[in-house]
Order: C-alpha cells, then structure tokens, then sequence
C-alpha cells in the first residue's frame, strides 16, 4: 500500500532512491520491505487508509483537517471515496477542515462541484473563502461569474486575499460584465489586487493599459469585439526555484505543479 509522508505544512514529494542505500547497516534492520527513501525511514508515516480514518475522526478538527490534507495532496486523492470526504468537510464547524476541503475540491472537483466552492466565498472565515476564490480558478462554472464578481469588489470583500484570487478567476470568462467589473476593480488601493486584475484583463483582451481605469474604459467604450485578442487563460501555480539544500542527495525538489486550464473550461474558447 502507498504510503504518504506527513507533514506540518502537507506533502512534499518524496525523492526515490535504490533500495541499496538502505541495506548493509544496522541502523536500517528494521526498516519495512518496500522503502524507497531515507526521508521515509526519517519521516513518519501515514497509509491511505489511515489518513481517511483521520478525515473522518468526529473528535477532532486537527486530525480532520490533516487526513484531508494528505489525501487531496496526493495522487489519488481524486477517487471517488476521498471526494465524498471532502464533499462532507466544506460543511464542517470547523474553519480549517472547510478551508482544507474546498482546496481539495479545487484540486480533484468538477463543475458539479462548482455551487459548493461558490458558497465558500460567503463563509465567514477569510481563509475559506481565499481558499474558494482560488478553487474557483480551477473548477469552471458559469454559475461563479456573478460571485465572483461580487468578491472582487471592495464594497462587498473586505478581504484583499480574496478580492486578488477573484480577480484571477474571473480572467476565464469572456463576458462584458466581467471586463466592465475588473475594470471597474482598478480602484481598489491593494496593490496586489491591481495586478490580478490587470492579468486578467490582459488575459480576456490581449491590451495592456495598466491601471490606467480612464485608459481601459475609452478602449472598451470605441471596441466591438473585446475579446478577439484574448489569450488562454491558465490558473495559477505553485512553483519555486530548488533551495540549495534541495540539490542534495536524498532531499526532495519543490512539489512545484505543473499549469494547466480549468476543468470545465474549453483550453481555446469559452461556453
């Protein structure tokens, strides 16, 4: 059975090593048949089974919040079984479980799943509803466009974190009302908002204006087709450079993702 190191911040892959390094000394004779890495001997361990069994513990949010997170992180995480476990934790009491399944959600869901995560940006915990906002980047529904719309503007979200992941998912869809409201968001004072939403207009127009508001509105005020230069929009991903430690033998690389488009959403034209 695969096993899923645990640890304080998720999974981190685990580099693969020949068995060979672990025989031939006494520190190792108990190491169980079938271990691949120093890191596995070193780390403690979780099986499958074991991490649902923590997902579903009644008596304890910490254990549910840690079986979700090794079972979304890994591989098969997207299994049936697993998304009923994290299908059940968007609606948890608490704040860290909810957050940790939408993630899943985000990660294993499919449109289906869309009103679920759509219902997160409502929560009042900021975390969960940072962590719909940036579900919604990967899950595609028709249904999030006037959600989040609503999130990213500071009327309605006080929450700058959430505002800046709205303002990326709404560069999936080619609509009007989504360009008139992320240009509309060009006020708002949070730099990190402003360069969301100016991603996303480049995405959904292929201009480049800036935070020129007066710019981007004179545009859209003389252009017909809005959206004939829009490029493909992909979601953002966790990546870093190697740390010097993690060109070591024996230590793993960054878990750095690999990009892609919505599930849900056509890679070259919109629904």
């Amino acid at each position: 059975m695969p096993r899923l190191p645990l640890k304080a911040a998720g999974i981190l892959s685990v580099s693969l090593v020949p068995a060979s390094v672990l025989t031939g000394c006494g520190t190792f004779d108990d190491v169980p048949r079938g271990t691949t890495s120093l890191l596995q001997v070193l780390t403690p361990q979780t099986t499958p089974s074991e991490a649902a069994e923590m997902a579903t513990d009644p008596y304890s949010a910490e254990n549910r919040f840690k079986g979700t997170t090794l079972l979304s992180n890994a591989d098969f995480g997207g299994s049936p079984v697993y998304l009923d476990l994290y299908l059940d934790g968007v609606d948890d009491p608490d704040p860290g479980v909810r957050t940790a399944s939408i993630r899943a959600l985000g990660r294993h869901g499919d449109p289906e799943h869309a009103p679920l995560i759509i219902a997160g940006l409502e929560d009042e915990n900021r975390l969960v509803r940072i962590e719909a906002a940036r579900a919604l980047q990967r899950v595609h529904s028709s249904d999030a466009v006037t959600p989040l719309i609503a999130a990213v503007n500071i009327d309605n979200e006080s929450d700058a974190d959430v505002r800046a992941a709205a303002a990326d998912a709404l560069g999936q869809y080619q609509e009007n009302r989504v360009v008139q409201a992320l240009i509309g968001a060009l006020r708002d004072p949070r730099l990190v908002v402003n360069n969301r939403v100016q991603k996303s207009l480049r995405t959904l127009t292929g201009q480049n204006f800036g935070i020129e508001r007066r710019m981007w509105i004179d545009w859209y005020n003389e252009t017909e087709d809005v959206f004939a230069a829009a490029q493909p929009y992909t979601y953002p991903i966790f990546h870093r450079k190697r740390r010097p430690i993690e060109y070591l033998p024996l230590v793993p690389a960054p878990p750095n993702e690999t990009t892609s488009t919505p599930v849900g959403l056509d890679p070259l034209i919109d629904d």
